[in-house]
C-alpha cells in the first residue's frame, strides 16, 4: 500500500531516516563524493537505459496482469509521470505541455530503444520551472501584500487545469505566497520575521531542487511506468531498494541514530537504544554532523549542505568497521567548538517499528479485567538472516508469539491485535501469524497469472492464544493485515472491529535486476522491481481486492475513503471470487455479536470520549472538504477566532477526560510553519504528547472484548459456541507456536 504524492510535495517535506550503506574511503573523499548541487541538464546513463529495458521485459511477460508496452501504455506512463512531477499543477503551463505532447506516444520507444532523453527532458524542465517559481515567490516578499482585498486562493488543484500561460501562473503563485504570508501573520508574526522565514523556506526549496540528480529522474520515470501496470508495482533504484530491505528486516548495520535534514545540517533526531551511538554516550539528540571520515585515519569530508540520503549512506556500513563523525554539539551555536567522535558500526535493530504490547485494565459494574493489546506496525521478516540460519532472525510472528506468552503471564483475559495503519509486509508472516490463533487449517488462497490456485495455511498443531480476541483495523490496514483479519473472520476466531480496510488483494515479489545482468561490481546498479505476481483470496473464496474486510462491529469513518484506498486507483484490479478452500469455522461469533453491538451502542452514546471523537471527526471532515480559502485578513482572522473557540472546547473536554495529560493551548492552532521550521525540541514534544493522548477506539475495542469475556463466563453454552473448537483448547505455550521458521518462503510482500 502506498500514497503517491508529487515530487514537489516530497521535496517540501522534512525527511528522517537512518543511513543506508557506506562506500569506500576513496568514494567518500574523491571524485564520487556528492556535490552540493547537480549539474544541469541531467542525462541518463547507459546502465539506467538498460535497467529500463530489462524492467519492461519482466513487466510485459511476468506481471500478474501483463500488458504490452505500446502506445496505449505510453500514454498512461506519460500521465503518471506528469502527475509525479507536477501533480498540483503549479509549475508547468499549457505551453510546456504542448512541448511535451509528442512524448505521449514515445515513452514505450524510449524504453525499448534505450533512449531516455525524452523523459529526462521533462525532469530537467521541472527543475528549471521549480527554481523559477520559487525565485518569483522570493521576489514577491520584498514588496509585501495587501490583505484588504476580497481575493481567495483555491489550494486544491487536483481537478484544475494547468495554467494557460505565464501570467496565470504568476497569479497562482502570488496567491500561494500571499497565503503563506497570511498564515504567519495570523499566528502573530511581524512582517520582518515573516519575510525572513519565507525567504529561507523558498531558498531551501531551491537548494533541494538543485540537488536532484539523475537517479531521482530515473526513479520518478520508472515508478510512473511500474505504477501504470497496477498501483502496487514499483521500481526501486539502488537507494530505494536498500531502504525497503531495511524496512522488512527491521535492522541495519550502522551507528544507531535517526537523522533529519534541517537547514544546511544533518541533525541527530533520535538515538536508537543499545546502538553504537547510544553506548558511546557522546552523541546527543540535536547534534549536527558537519564531516564524516571512513576508518580510523581516512580523510574527513565536509557534509554541510549535502542531501540527507548521501550523508546517511556514508554513515552506514559493514559491521565492525569504523566511522568518524565531526559534530557540532546541540547546545552550541554555529560557531561552537566541533567534537570528533569515532564509532564502530554494529547491527542495529529498529525496535520502534517492531510489535509492542500493553495491558488495558477495565473496570465496569464492579468487575475488573485485563485486556492485552499487541500493536503490530507491519508484517516484517529478515529473510536473509533466516536463510543464513540465524536463530535470532527478526520476525513479526516470533515477536508476537513472545508477547502473547508475556500477556498470558500477566493474566489477561482477552487479546486485541491492533493492525491500524499496518500496510502489510510478508505474505508468509501473515500466514504464520494467523497460525498463532488457530489450531490447523488453510489461511489464504493465492492465484497466479496462469490461474493456478495454491492454498497456504498453518500445518502445526496448537495455538499461542485460544481465548477471546479482537482485531482492530482501519482504512490504513492493508494487504497482509487484510489476509490476517479475513482469516480470523472466516474462521469465526475473533471479532473484527473498526473501519473497512484498504482493499489491496495482490501479492508482490522482489526481482533483483542485477542478477540478470553482467554487473560484476558488488555495488547494485540496476535496482529492483517490486512486481505484482499473484492475487490472494480469502478461504471463503472472496477477495479483499477493492472491498477490503468489513468489520463485525464498525466504528465511524473519517471520510478519507474517497481519497484513500484501493478503490481510488484508476487501474486497480477488479473484485473477483474463486471456490472456497476446505475449511470449517472454529466458532460462531454471531451467537453474541448482537449483544456486543447493543452494549457498544449503549456505552458510546453516553461516553464523553466517544462524543468528543465524533465531534473532532466532524470538524476534520468539514476542514478537509474545503478547497478555497480567503486572502482577506479580517475574514481569515474571524475564521481563526471561530476555529480557536472550537479547539478551545476540544482542549477543555480532553483535559476533563484525560486528567493530567498536558495539552498546550497553542499546539492545535496553525502557526504557519512547516515541520522542519519548528525547533526539534517542540517537534519531539508534540510527538511524545500524541503518543500519550487518549485512544477512544482502542479503549472501546478493549471494552467490547471485556463484554465478550463477561458473556462467555456467564453462559457455558454460549462459551462453547463462540470460543474456538468449542472451548476445548487451553492457551498453549507461545514458544510452541513460534518455533515454525522453516515454513516461510522467499519474500513476497503486500
Amino acid at each position: 500500500m502506498k500514497l503517491r504524492p508529487s515530487l514537489a510535495l516530497l521535496l517540501a517535506l522534512a525527511v528522517t531516516g537512518v543511513g543506508v550503506h557506506a562506500q569506500s574511503a576513496a568514494d567518500l573523499a574523491g571524485d564520487n563524493a556528492p556535490r552540493k548541487f547537480s549539474t544541469l541538464p541531467l542525462k541518463p546513463t547507459v546502465t539506467q537505459a538498460q535497467a529500463a529495458q530489462l524492467s519492461a521485459r519482466f513487466l510485459t511477460r511476468f506481471h500478474y496482469d501483463a500488458k504490452p508496452l505500446d502506445d496505449a501504455m505510453s500514454q498512461k506512463i506519460y500521465k503518471a509521470y506528469l502527475e509525479s512531477l507536477d501533480g498540483e499543477k503549479v509549475f508547468f503551463t499549457q505551453a510546456d505541455l504542448a512541448k511535451f505532447a509528442p512524448l505521449k506516444t514515445q515513452m514505450d520507444d524510449a524504453i525499448w530503444n534505450q533512449d531516455l532523453s525524452g523523459p529526462f527532458s521533462m525532469f530537467n524542465l521541472y527543475i528549471t520551472r521549480a527554481i523559477e517559481r520559487m525565485t518569483f515567490a522570493r521576489g514577491l516578499l520584498k514588496q509585501g501584500f495587501d490583505f484588504n482585498t476580497q481575493e481567495s486562493y483555491n489550494y486544491d488543484r487536483k481537478k484544475a487545469d494547468w495554467p494557460k500561460d505565464q501570467a496565470e501562473l504568476d497569479t497562482l503563485w502570488r496567491e500561494r505566497t500571499m497565503n503563506d504570508w497570511l498564515r504567519l501573520k495570523l499566528a502573530g508574526k511581524p512582517d520582518d520575521e515573516i519575510r525572513k522565514t519565507l525567504d529561507k523556506r523558498y531558498a531551501g526549496y531551491i537548494d533541494r531542487v538543485k540537488q536532484l540528480d539523475g537517479e531521482d529522474a530515473f526513479q520518478s520515470f520508472m515508478n510512473s511506468y511500474a505504477e501504470s501496470t497496477d498501483p502496487h508495482t514499483d521500481y526501486l533504484g539502488p537507494r530505494a531498494a536498500e531502504n525497503f530491505d531495511i524496512s522488512m528486516k527491521l535492522s541495519l548495520e550502522g551507528i544507531g541514530a535517526v537523522l533529519q535534514a534541517r537547514d544546511e545540517y544533518t541533525q541527530i533526531r533520535e538515538i536508537v537504544p543499545a546502538g553504537p551511538a547510544a553506548k558511546s554516550g557522546k552523541v546527543h539528540v540535536g547534534d549536527r554532523i558537519v564531516a564524516i571520515g571512513e576508518g580510523t585515519s581516512g580523510p574527513m569530508t565536509d557534509v554541510i549542505g549535502w542531501r540527507l540520503d548521501d550523508v546517511v549512506k556514508h554513515i552506514r556500513g559493514k559491521k565492525d568497521t569504523t566511522v568518524r563523525l565531526e559534530i557540532l554539539p546541540a547546545d552550541t551555536g554555529v560557531d561552537g567548538k566541533h567534537v570528533l567522535i569515532s564509532l564502530v558500526r554494529q547491527k542495529v535493530s529498529i525496535e520502534e517499528q517492531a510489535a509492542k504490547k500493553k495491558v488495558i485494565e477495565i473496570k465496569d459494574a464492579g468487575v475488573t479485567r485485563k485486556i492485552g493489546v499487541i500493536d503490530l506496525p507491519s508484517f516484517y521478516s529478515d529473510f536473509g538472516a533466516r536463510r543464513e540460519g540465524d536463530k535470532d532472525f527478526k520476525s513479526a510472528t516470533r515477536d508476537v508469539a513472545k508477547l502473547l506468552g508475556e500477556l498470558k503471564a500477566e493474566g489477561v483475559e482477552g487479546v486485541v491485535m491492533d493492525l491500524r495503519n499496518n500496510g502489510g509486509g510478508s505474505l508468509a508472516e501473515a500466514n504464520e501469524l494467523t497460525g498463532l490463533f488457530i489450531d490447523q487449517g488453510p489461511v489464504v488462497q493465492v492465484r497466479d497469472a496462469r490461474g493456478e490456485v495454491q492454498v497456504q495455511g498453518d500445518d502445526d498443531p496448537g495455538m499461542s492464544w485460544s481465548g477471546p480476541m479482537a482485531v482492530l483495523v482501519n482504512r490504513g490496514s492493508a494487504s497482509a493485515s487484510e489476509i490476517f483479519a479475513a482469516a480470523i473472520q472466516d474462521y469465526g476466531r475473533g471479532l473484527i472491529i473498526g473501519q473497512p480496510t484498504f482493499g489491496k488483494g495482490t501479492v508482490q515479489n522482489l526481482v533483483d535486476l542485477d542478477r540478470f545482468t553482467r554487473n560484476n561490481s558488488e555495488k547494485p546498479q540496476f535496482g529492483e522491481l517490486k512486481m505484482t505476481i499473484q492475487e490472494f483470496f480469502r478461504i471463503n473464496g472472496g477477495s479483499t481486492q477493492l472491498k477490503g474486510v468489513t468489520p463485525d462491529i464498525q466504528f465511524p469513518k473519517n471520510g478519507d475513503e474517497k481519497d484513500f484506498g484501493e478503490s481510488t486507483y484508476d487501474n486497480a484490479l477488479p473484485w473477483t471470487q474463486i471456490a472456497p478452500a476446505d475449511y470449517k469455522p472454529v466458532a460462531d461469533l454471531k451467537a453474541y455479536l448482537g449483544q456486543l453491538q447493543t452494549k457498544h451502542d449503549a456505552r458510546t452514546v453516553k461516553s464523553p470520549a466517544w462524543k468528543l471523537m465524533l465531534d473532532e471527526l466532524a470538524q476534520y471532515r468539514k476542514m478537509r472538504d474545503k478547497t478555497t480559502i480567503s486572502l482577506n485578513f479580517a475574514q481569515r482572522e474571524t475564521e481563526r477566532k471561530d476555529l480557536d473557540a472550537i479547539q478551545a472546547d476540544f482542549r477543555a473536554r480532553h483535559k476533563a477526560i484525560d486528567g493530567d495529560v498536558d495539552v498546550d493551548d497553542n499546539d492545535s492552532l496553525d502557526d504557519g510553519l512547516n515541520a522542519n521550521e519548528r525547533s526539534l525540541k517542540s517537534e519531539l514534544k508534540q510527538e511524545k504528547d500524541a503518543k500519550k493522548a487518549a485512544d477512544p477506539q482502542l479503549d472501546e475495542t478493549a471494552h467490547i472484548l471485556f463484554d465478550a469475556v463477561g458473556l462467555i463466563k456467564g453462559d457455558a453454552k454460549l462459551a462453547a459456541e463462540v470460543l474456538p473448537y468449542g472451548g476445548k483448547f487451553s492457551n498453549t505455550s507461545a514458544a510452541t507456536a513460534a518455533a515454525t521458521p522453516e515454513k516461510q518462503q522467499e519474500p513476497a510482500s503486500h
